[in-house]
């Protein structure tokens, strides 16, 4: 999203008399975008002035393109400051990354993305300014069709324009080196080399005054998928790249690691996201560079539907490679028969689900703790919000119980929460949508008309259907679109009864579950026809997603509320226990399912719900009342 775009000549201008912070925040204010607090306003103020004395030099044409706050397709993060122009032969592109630190430290060798500084009003760690603008640039070149099928080139870059020289050493370091090689980092006393480096690429303007616009608002290069992605992953190619907070959890996550190695005491890491956040990512990020420094570790979930895709992907579907390589992704079933510190890390991903005891773990007790004491660095991810079932234990609570229990070394707080924002197109603004229509949260009216993310709600389950089966045999969408469900239809199919359909819609929609067979139902591209649940799609994601909303969650005009009704919840579910549940823990669960089957899709959501209130409902406060 563009939030200020201006010729340089125009920006000096507005910098030189006092206009561009107040400039910034009325065009955020326009496009209901989040900012503008205080401390950003007056970064603005600062750092644009600094910025103003860079550009207005003879050799920076004034025509040339200024952007600032661009926001990333597909992600919430802003870019600082970019620069367009050309230097004689192609069209180039200049990242600026924003500093106001005044000094920095190197932590330790190890943490070779991360540094710590004095920002937030605490000490804390931060990703590398050069890592970090050279994070953008390639999100900006992965997401753009325009940048990668052109010759426009992008050079990323940080100024740190009141860092103190005596202090630079802590930043250019070996540790580093790859990083500012790739991004050139500038200082307080550097802004003529800055003006240099501008001036290298951009000494005309663009050829193309809309290359911003068209890079914006032209085709986005399909994101890969996680399970996509997998196999390339696992041979070494970066097809996820960590940035901000991914990293610095990542980089905290290796240290932990080596500490463990040289002292042998065992530590327990809680990284706390929400959906879309990257947890996944960042969880079989670590497992591979784990299994990199030859340690032997593995991905845990309780789920198996994300296990087993991820598996099959990764082997080519090849029986031996399965073999060989199934013991990085596995359950937490029967961790309670592995000696104490079997492993030297296991990266527990979805760890909200974990529960007390599995059926036949006969020697089970708690799977909080047994991964802790299996493992020697035992690192949980987890989001207390997508518990789904009466069973599901997994709180930050606990795990600090049993850690504490076990003499691990506990490890949580701000430098391991993942706040950025990469599914349902990279918008915050859509998971706020659903907490307020949920009635999770308070209301907040949020302005979706920015969004580019794709939300229908459909009258007729048939329409639905095949509108995603169009999109899931498209070229662009291939095997990416899916149906999900609740929990309010029976299992006819897998339980042997005389139907031939577990779900009956209006118009007479007819559909069967994801069959039991099909352990790989995400991936398996003669599957679009069945309907998930909650425990094949949740930790999986898809590009479109298709919800049909059962009569467990309803609107009621009088009360104006959103109902939930645990008597709807088919006596077919064994897994969930909302049927005698609390009818507050009921609530809670039901929404929670719903919140977590909405925000499986990356590039947009279909719904259809049994309650036409309900429905009528979100049209409404998605601005489409009939």
């Amino acid at each position: 999203m563009i939030i200020y775009e201006n010729t340089v000549g125009q920006f000096i201008e507005e910098v030189r008399h006092n206009k561009i912070a107040q400039n910034i925040k009325n065009l955020m204010i326009d496009l209901g975008v989040y900012g503008g607090a205080h401390s950003e306003y007056m970064a603005w103020v600062n750092s644009l002035q600094f910025m103003r004395n860079v550009v207005d030099i003879p050799k920076i044409p004034s025509d040339a393109t200024v952007a600032i706050e661009y926001q990333i397709p597909q992600t919430s993060k802003r870019v600082d400051f970019l620069i367009f122009g050309n230097d004689g032969v192609v069209d180039n592109i200049i990242i600026i990354e924003l500093k106001q630190w005044t000094k920095a430290s190197k932590h330790s060798d190890i943490m070779e993305h991360s540094i710590e500084t004095y920002t937030g009003n605490g000490l804390r760690f931060v990703a590398h300014p050069s890592y970090q603008a050279y994070s953008y640039a390639y999100l900006i070149q992965n997401t753009s069709e325009i940048v990668q099928s052109s010759t426009i080139e992008i050079y990323p870059s940080a100024y740190l324009h009141n860092f103190l020289p005596v202090y630079k050493g802590e930043l250019i370091n070996d540790t580093f080196k790859k990083w500012i090689d790739k991004a050139p980092l500038f200082i307080s006393n550097e802004s003529d080399k800055l003006s240099e480096f501008i001036s290298k690429y951009i000494k005309f303007k663009s050829s193309d005054n809309k290359l911003l616009y068209k890079i914006d608002k032209g085709r986005l290069k399909p994101s890969k998928a996680l399970q996509d992605a997998i196999v390339s992953m696992m041979d070494g190619n970066d097809e996820f790249q960590l940035i901000d907070d991914q990293i610095i959890a990542y980089d905290y996550c290796i240290e932990q690691m080596e500490l463990c190695q040289k002292d042998k005491k065992k530590r327990t890491i809680i990284i706390e996201g929400g959906p879309g956040t990257g947890k996944s990512v960042l969880a079989l990020n670590l497992m591979k560079k784990f299994i990199e420094k030859g340690f032997m570790a593995s991905y845990v979930t309780k789920n198996a539907a994300p296990r087993k895709a991820f598996l099959d992907l990764i082997s080519k579907s090849d029986l031996d490679n399965k073999t060989k390589i199934k013991s990085l992704f596995r359950s937490p079933f029967g961790l309670s028969r592995v000696p104490a510190n079997k492993y030297d890390a296991l990266v527990i991903d979805e760890a909200h689900r974990l529960v007390k005891k599995m059926y036949r773990d006969y020697t089970g007790e708690n799977q909080i703790k047994e991964c802790i004491d299996a493992s020697l660095l035992s690192i949980f991810l987890i989001d207390e919000n997508q518990k789904i079932t009466t069973k599901d234990i997994g709180t930050i609570e606990d795990i600090e119980f049993y850690g504490q229990k076990l003499k691990s070394e506990v490890h949580s707080g701000p430098n391991l929460k993942l706040v950025s924002q990469f599914r349902c197109n990279g918008s915050d603004a859509y998971i706020q949508f659903l907490d307020s229509l949920l009635q999770i949260s308070e209301y907040v009216d949020t302005d979706l008309a920015e969004l580019n993310y794709v939300i229908e709600v459909f009258d007729d389950p048939n329409e639905m259907r095949d509108e995603l089966r169009e999109i899931n045999l498209s070229t662009k969408h291939y095997n990416k679109a899916r149906m999900v469900a609740g929990y309010c239809y029976p299992w006819n199919i897998k339980n042997n009864r005389p139907y031939d359909y577990d779900i009956l819609l209006d118009n007479g929609f007819k559909a069967k579950w994801n069959l039991p067979t099909d352990d790989k139902w995400a991936i398996n591209p003669n599957s679009f026809e069945e309907v998930g649940c909650i425990h094949t799609a949740q930790g999986l994601e898809f590009d479109y997603i298709g919800v049909i909303i059962g009569k467990d969650l309803r609107y009621d005009k009088t009360l104006g509320k959103i109902i939930t009704d645990q008597s709807e919840v088919h006596s077919d579910d064994k897994s969930s226990g909302i049927r005698n549940a609390t009818q507050r823990d009921a609530e809670i669960l039901i929404k929670n399912t719903y919140k977590t089957l909405l925000t499986r899709g990356q590039k947009g959501c279909f719904i259809y719900c049994e309650d036409k209130a309900l429905s009528e409902f979100i049209k409404k406060r998605l601005g489409r009342e009939n």
